[in-house]
């Protein structure tokens, strides 16, 4: 086993925040933090912390992504730790830009959702405008998020008689797509942008809107083979985009549009705040999905950790099983797993760097 990969991971959020911090001033890289003022799960000050690692005015920028979905924040910033431990780039052209945490209230209270229960992948939608409609998601939402846990078999059965139904993608598609109707449901997308949202377009702003080249690397986990990092094309048009995704990390890219992926197309990724705050550059962007137990295990703790946010529980062991099952799901403590993320991350990440320094056309 690797120890060092393994020293890499963190406990809490806390202590997450503490280690990518210290990393940095390692270095003695400047800490630029966007504070969130709600109290984190241990009295903790919630933060997203951001490090830029190389030169403001530098043509190609690697931005890395840790937290979107909250609790899935631990592989990510093991892997910006790491990535900061390893030293400067030798590139003198090229910077890297690690958001840590952009979902911090969900990263220190394990949830996947931001605080306004609002799932931050599916909130970077144009709010001014008709928003989508998942109307499948409105057949099983009750039927997803029963009144009593855990749910009864009634309406297991009946999920299981629509999935047959719709196909196995067609399901998916369903629970995860994103929905705009049920606020208390899995996946909404919201009512408007979330603070996470508003702050990783002001960080785009601050930071990445003079480069002419991005590559960017958005670290999840909980779809996919068991220790796999899936490289998960993640540009808005399958052109040269994907042309430059290939050449960066070979056929490995996997694509939702062609249903090569194990995820499904989403409403309002994050990836559309890159689109649409850093338009000056060429974009190679990237979903890093980190499979961990099977998609029945986790879809079943992420829909316990939504009835608990729904329904509420009087029973304390209750509330803190299915919380604790959710995090289980995502972050799995194997030291095995621990460093293939680590492994994996690093290899990906050194493939982007390579890439964005060849300069395609």
């Amino acid at each position: 086993m690797n120890q060092s990969a393994q020293s890499l991971f963190s406990r809490s959020y806390a202590e997450a925040r503490q280690a990518f911090i210290a990393a940095a001033h390692g270095r003695e890289l400047h800490v630029d933090s966007y504070l969130l003022d709600l109290p984190g799960s241990e009295g903790e000050m919630l933060a997203t912390d951001v490090v830029l690692d190389g030169p403001e005015d530098a043509a190609n920028l690697i931005i890395t992504i840790s937290g979107v979905h909250g609790v899935e924040g631990y592989p990510g910033s093991a892997i910006q730790r790491g990535l900061l431990e390893m030293g400067p780039l030798e590139q003198a052209n090229t910077a890297v830009l690690h958001v840590h945490a952009i979902n911090p209230w969900g990263f220190s209270w394990s949830h996947r959702t931001t605080q306004e229960n609002v799932d931050l992948n599916r909130n970077f939608v144009d709010f001014s405008a008709p928003l989508p409609v998942n109307d499948r998601y409105s057949d099983i939402h009750n039927l997803l998020l029963p009144a009593s846990w855990p749910p009864p078999a009634e309406s297991e059965e009946q999920l299981r008689a629509l999935a047959k139904v719709w196909g196995d993608k067609g399901y998916q598609c369903a629970v995860s797509l994103g929905q705009y109707r049920f606020p208390d449901g899995l996946h909404y997308g919201g009512d408007k942008p979330t603070w996470s949202n508003e702050t990783f377009r002001t960080i785009l702003r601050r930071y990445a809107t003079r480069c002419q080249r991005i590559g960017s690397l958005d670290i999840h986990t909980g779809l996919g083979p068991y220790g796999y990092g899936e490289r998960i094309f993640g540009c808005e048009f399958e052109d040269a985009s994907l042309l430059r995704a290939r050449d960066w990390w070979g056929d490995t890219i996997t694509s939702v549009n062609t249903g090569s992926s194990t995820s499904v197309p989403l409403t309002g990724p994050i990836q559309a705040a890159l689109f649409r705050e850093c338009e000056q550059a060429e974009q190679t962007n990237i979903c890093l999905e980190y499979g961990t137990y099977p998609q029945v295990q986790t879809v079943l703790a992420m829909r316990g950790a939504h009835w608990l946010t729904r329904f509420g529980s009087d029973d304390p062991r209750q509330c803190a099983a299915l919380r604790q099952s959710l995090k289980d799901a995502f972050n799995p403590q194997d030291p095995w797993w621990q460093n293939e993320i680590w492994t994996q991350g690093k290899r990906v990440f050194l493939q982007a760097v390579a890439g964005i320094n060849r300069h395609p056309s």
